[in-house]
């Protein structure tokens, strides 16, 4: 999948392969999935929960829980492949390299310590700063996150800021190294919806500002349609549709994705009612044959039952269906087929 610039990709993800051990067997969570984020980009990844969005961020900082493991395939960041490395390596590169938003701010900061203390420490760690340099730069990237008064605010204790503000803090620790790459998961979730649109707003700039890539795991299309360059919508643990967001959201290809766009409500278009995908996203263990969207596709044929689709070009986007499969047989049909 070619990024949204000419620059080499940042992040490549390729094949990834997530499982899980259990005693009834091996969970395959997040399987096959490919795409890379280029300098500067924003990709948005969208899905239900349990669709393997937040599993694909996971393994990319290193942080799944266990008995969650890779698998398979190979995550590359400026070309050095990190999913094989040590724990104390990869700890390393995630201060480093990678900078983490998490949906919860408390979950980030420590209660017991002011942000100052925990900002200058993740500095140190991974800067060569003096305590009063990295103090410095420390009030310097709260003033950056737009943080009023970061002088006083900094020897302030998480408890003492309100969730947006706690979220600009958590955004701060993100970017004290400088990384290249950004997972933020569901990190406007928690928030009021003028907040979010401020947080929004700012990682944006940042993004522009810095050349930092971001990967934007939500199931917010209204987040990702305002803050993406890409869109990858998931669906039992794989890549149902990826594409430029304007062209995912306006002409969604994936009958999937196409659902999930009839449900959101269009501002100044009157409707009686919205698209409503039936049925449910299966679990792990319950995964169909073929095409793991097929039970709930008005456009499935035999084959969606038996032969499982890889991403193929649909339009400006790339799709796993087999109504673009124009070299072969498309979705044979068994029931009445969606205009593609």
């Amino acid at each position: 999948m070619a990024a949204a610039s000419n620059n080499q990709p940042l992040l490549e993800v390729r094949s990834l392969r997530v499982e899980f051990p259990t005693r009834r067997g091996t969970l395959l969570a997040v399987d096959d999935v490919s795409f890379d984020i280029a300098p500067g980009e924003v990709l948005g990844v969208v899905g239900e929960s349990g669709a393997g969005k937040s599993l694909t961020g996971n393994a990319i900082i290193g942080l799944l829980e266990p008995p969650g493991r890779v698998a398979g395939g190979e995550i590359r960041l400026e070309g050095r492949r990190i999913d094989n490395l040590p724990y104390e390596e990869m700890r390393k590169v995630r201060g480093a390299r990678i900078g983490a938003i998490f949906q919860d701010p408390l979950t980030s900061l420590n209660p017991l310590y002011s942000v100052g203390r925990q900002l200058v420490e993740t500095i140190q760690t991974h800067l060569p700063l003096s305590a009063s340099e990295a103090r410095t730069r420390a009030i310097e990237l709260l003033k950056e996150v737009g943080i009023p008064g970061a002088e006083m605010r900094i020897d302030h204790y998480p408890h003492q800021f309100s969730g947006g503000m706690r979220q600009r803090v958590v955004i701060a620790l993100a970017l004290c190294a400088g990384p290249r790459l950004i997972v933020a998961d569901e990190p406007t979730t928690a928030l009021d919806v003028s907040i979010q649109a401020q947080i929004i707003a700012l990682l944006k700039r940042l993004c522009r500002e810095h050349g930092t890539a971001v990967m934007l795991v939500t199931h917010d299309m209204g987040v990702i349609a305002e803050t993406a360059d890409r869109v990858a919508v998931m669906y039992a643990g794989r890549i149902a549709e990826i594409g430029p967001v304007r062209d995912v959201v306006k002409h969604a290809k994936h009958p999937y994705t196409k659902g999930l766009m009839g449900s959101i409500p269009s501002l100044g278009v009157r409707s009686e009612r919205l698209t409503q995908i039936d049925g449910a996203m299966p679990r792990l263990t319950e995964i169909p044959p073929g095409c793991a969207f097929n039970p709930r596709c008005g456009a499935r044929g035999q084959r969606c039952l038996v032969e499982r689709p890889d991403l193929m070009a649909a339009g400006t986007t790339r799709a796993a269906c087999w109504l673009h499969d124009r070299g072969g047989v498309g979705p044979a049909v068994g029931k009445e087929t969606v205009d593609a």
